[in-house]
């Protein structure tokens, strides 16, 4: 396997920061945030498809990962509520890594790539962090196999000194190139910087 820096012009640097009003109220839920109306929702769902469309019943709502969740409250596009009452982003923030241990560097790379105007989704089911789709794409497009919109990288976040199995790089880089995509590792340093490693298996 080889590891390399993604190219520039993969990776280009990040847009205007967004500058928007309170879009929906949303309520946390154990280890996410569900937004209830359908109309704030989609307010929210057109903002570069943040969330998950949920249908129980004949209940239809919005789901948002943490890290979904993370950023709107920072952009100021949701009031957040825990427990009925409104939460800051700082202690948000908090109860996010009491929730997931791999938060922080996992939004440190979500953050950074929304920033550059990716779209970023779960890749819970692709054996990594995120599903990444390049900018101004659908990622939900109806239509054939063909015409739907393929993940351009799979991103796994790791800290600096994180350590992995050659079961896990394999696995990783096999699952990857199943959907197509590229295979990223993303080390986030101590200042919070993440520096991003294409990795794919060389035949010799």
């Amino acid at each position: 396997m080889k590891k390399k820096k993604v190219e520039s012009k993969e990776i280009q640097k990040p847009e205007k920061p967004y500058a928007g009003n309170i879009l929906a109220t949303a309520d946390f839920l154990e280890n996410k945030a569900v937004i209830w109306n359908e109309t704030e929702a989609n307010r929210v769902f057109s903002e570069k498809f943040f969330g998950k469309w949920i249908t129980e019943e004949k209940t239809k709502y919005l789901q948002l990962s943490l890290e979904d969740t993370m950023m709107l409250l920072e952009r100021g596009f949701i009031d957040l509520k825990v427990k009925k009452k409104s939460i800051s982003v700082g202690d948000f923030y908090k109860l996010c890594t009491e929730v997931d241990s791999e938060f922080p560097q996992k939004y440190t790379v979500y953050h950074d790539l929304r920033n550059r105007g990716f779209i970023v989704k779960s890749g819970f089911k692709f054996g990594t962090h995120f599903r990444v789709y390049d900018r101004g794409v659908n990622p939900y497009k109806e239509g054939s196999k063909e015409t739907k919109e393929h993940t351009k990288y799979n991103v796994h976040a790791v800290p600096e000194n994180h350590t992995m199995s050659y079961q896990e790089w394999s696995r990783y880089v096999r699952l990857s190139q199943n959907i197509r995509a590229k295979a990223l590792l993303a080390v986030v340093d101590e200042e919070g910087d993440a520096t991003y490693y294409i990795v794919r298996r060389v035949r010799p």
